[in-house]
């Protein structure tokens, strides 16, 4: 006979598992998104500008890099990460090796690589910041 425990484990294991379900559904819409772009250029039909920008960086891998000198560095980490950058390094610009924790205390002066550069969605941002009123 099996332990109660055991049982127990068994059963929790088999609904968990019954409940993740598949991902068909998400198939379908990559699939439906991957239709309807190729009959957009088939037929000529023309994508709004963000959507073209969202192709061409897909096609290419590339992604510009936003200007974010002068803004301060929380707003400038969120601009990064609505372009598709997420590999974001932080640095203090003075040379003194001060972490920046209260991000919104901190103004970015310098980026790297520079702003307009088409860079890959995996590629670093080093991002050079001072305290507010230095």
């Amino acid at each position: 006979m099996t332990p109660p425990r055991a049982t127990t484990l068994a059963l929790t294991a088999a609904l968990f598992m019954a409940g993740c379900g598949t991902d068909q559904q998400t198939d379908t819409t990559a699939e439906s998104a991957a239709a309807s772009a190729s009959s957009a250029a088939t037929t000529g039909a023309e994508a709004a500008p963000s959507d073209r920008t969202a192709v061409q960086a897909g096609r290419s891998g590339c992604i510009k890099v936003p200007n974010v000198v002068g803004k301060d560095h929380q707003l400038a980490q969120d601009t990064m990460q609505a372009a598709g950058l997420y590999f974001l390094d932080e640095k203090d610009a003075t040379g003194q090796g001060r972490l920046l924790i209260l991000d919104r205390n901190w103004i970015d002066v310098r980026q790297v690589p520079r702003a307009g550069s088409c860079v890959a969605p995996d590629t670093r941002i080093t991002l050079y910041a001072k305290k507010d009123h230095e």
